[in-house]
């Protein structure tokens, strides 16, 4: 398997973990994912700058968020900027109890690794919402 799909496939893994953990309202498996000096802007245009700020948030808000639905994260476009540096676009969707799409973000992440053997982890991210219509 050649090295590009790996990291593909580990990317794809720490999306869906990503997932789980919003699923889960679990900020600690959540927090897992990011890099020590990670910066973050919120959907909601907060800027947090390092893991302690981006801590601080998700702990006080992940636990009591609140939708009547689930929410799902799919990778639509991953580049590679380096072999260690990605930047990766996702869909974000809310949807209701009936199943219904209620809302949707566009997620980017830059995600980053050290070495070739070290996990990824999200490194630079803008949650941006996408309008109705």
């Amino acid at each position: 398997m050649s090295e590009q799909i790996k990291a593909l496939e580990a990317i794809a893994e720490v999306v869906a973990e990503v997932q789980r953990t919003q699923r889960a309202k679990d900020p600690e498996g959540f927090l897992a994912l990011f890099h020590p000096d990670a910066l973050w802007t919120t959907g909601h245009g907060k800027v947090l700058i390092g893991f302690d700020a981006i801590a601080e948030f998700t702990r006080a808000v992940l636990p009591s968020a609140e939708w009547n639905g689930e929410v799902t994260y799919e990778v639509v476009h991953v580049q590679f900027l380096r072999p260690d540096v990605a930047a990766v676009k996702v869909r974000q969707l809310y949807r209701n109890a009936d199943g219904e799409p209620e809302s949707e973000g566009a997620p980017l992440y830059v995600m980053t690794r050290d070495g070739e053997d070290g996990p990824w982890l999200l490194t630079a991210c803008q949650n941006t919402g996408v309008k109705a219509g």
